[in-house]
């Protein structure tokens, strides 16, 4: 693989904790904890994309390149990742003229990353001729959606549409499931382009 990008989405605004990501975090922004990991990776380069001059200057002295500012219209608690993710891809192509081979997307909220889980999911990307790899986490017995619970139009019912006298007594006998953990998002960029079902 040649020219792996690693984006770091974060925009301003946040709806729950404001300035979630330049917050102190164990001493330091809670951005740079995501930049420094991504820094030893295997990335090519680093890139944070935000909205926020002073998301920026604190990306630049972490060792980040910040090559442009989002627009707005791509930066508002409304707007999707793909859009933020296709604007930086654009930029790479249209203005400096570099060919992005693969998009790595590492969300700043999540410190507790390692070097070896972006490594890991760039080998998992490269050995297997996929055009995407999530980084997961199994699912405990109290998330499992086979133990969950929502109101049906016959009342209370599993979240997999099965009736309760259907449940699962034991977690030993419940399905492995998985979550995304927000690690680590690997993808080709043409996926981005591709029209949805």
């Amino acid at each position: 693989m040649s020219n792996i990008i690693g984006i770091i989405p974060a925009r301003r605004g946040s709806q729950s904790i404001k300035k979630k990501n330049i917050r102190d975090f164990h001493g330091k922004p809670l951005i740079s904890w995501t930049i420094e990991c991504a820094l030893e990776s295997g990335l090519d380069r680093v890139i944070v994309s935000t909205d926020d001059q002073e998301i920026r200057d604190i990306a630049l002295s972490c060792g980040a390149e910040v090559p442009f500012l989002r627009p707005t219209e791509f930066a508002d608690s409304h707007s999707g990742i793909e859009p933020v993710l296709k604007h930086a891809y654009e930029y790479f192509t249209n203005v400096e003229h570099y060919q992005v081979d693969v998009l790595v997307m590492l969300l700043p909220t999540s410190p507790f990353r390692h070097v070896e889980d972006i490594n890991n999911a760039l080998e998992i990307y490269e050995k297997n001729e996929v055009t995407s790899v999530v980084s997961v986490v199994k699912a405990e017995a109290n998330i499992n959606p086979h133990w969950m619970l929502v109101e049906g139009q016959n009342g209370v019912e599993l979240l997999n549409g099965e009736a309760l006298t259907d449940i699962k007594d034991r977690r030993q006998d419940l399905p492995d499931v998985y979550i995304r953990n927000d690690f680590v998002y690997v993808l080709n960029p043409n996926n981005l382009f591709e029209a949805k079902l």
